[in-house]
């Protein structure tokens, strides 16, 4: 069934949002289609950094942040900065990555919704909805896949490492070495060496290009 516009009562206060996304032509498009719908978009932040700042000066009632950005700092960092400062905000992720352990992340954070943007417009309208009246909203197909991952259980690296160990993994699936980060991360070699043996044990794989895929599989890295 197809998404039903969102509604706004004239009665109720402008639901006020902040969009973050570094492609200008997809976030023009979306401040349009939630203008449309009665929506404010007070905001447009072409980095997480700006998403962080100007979420602090503008105090929206929802943020919708992309999650990749190209830059070093992601819309998943932006969002822990942001609820670190206000746990209560309220968050939407959009993105066009969708696999299920980046989904999940997404949700384990706070989250209101995760709506992927080849979505209708009015499925990010009824998210900015929900998410402004605190509610979670689950695009159906969504929705499915965590359901279906709850089922089968989540062996992803982000359920199965530490903090520490998930940083140093991602850092291996990059392609650096031991003693490289080990000087990035201001570690001894013999603590980096030991910490990467029990993280390839405890993953299953070995073998560098099978890390690098697999951190790619769960949106660790880009492709």
């Amino acid at each position: 069934m197809p998404p039903t516009s969102v509604q706004i009562d004239s009665g109720i206060k402008t639901i006020r949002v902040l969009l973050a996304d570094d492609h200008p032509i997809v976030m023009t498009g979306f401040a349009m289609s939630l203008g449309a719908e009665g929506m404010d978009v007070v905001g447009q932040a072409k980095t997480p950094q700006e998403a962080v700042e100007q979420f602090m000066a503008l105090q929206p009632d929802v943020v919708v942040l992309d999650i990749r950005f190209g830059a070093e700092m992601t819309g998943l960092d932006a969002a822990r900065h942001i609820l670190e400062k206000q746990p209560d905000a309220q968050i939407v992720f959009l993105s066009q990555f969708d696999q299920d352990a980046l989904i999940k992340e997404t949700y384990r954070l706070g989250a209101k919704a995760f709506v992927t943007k080849d979505c209708d417009p009015a499925d990010l309208a009824v998210a900015v909805q929900r998410a402004s009246e605190g509610e979670l909203y689950f695009m159906p197909q969504i929705a499915e896949r965590l359901a279906n991952l709850s089922v089968r259980g989540d062996a992803s690296p982000q359920t199965l490492l530490d903090e520490r160990s998930l940083e140093i993994f991602k850092l291996m699936a990059e392609g650096l070495t031991n003693v490289e980060i080990a000087e990035k991360l201001d570690l001894s070699q013999k603590t980096i060496s030991n910490i990467s043996q029990a993280v390839k044990e405890k993953l299953g794989i070995h073998r560098p290009a099978l890390i690098t895929k697999l951190a790619m599989k769960h949106g660790l890295i880009e492709p």
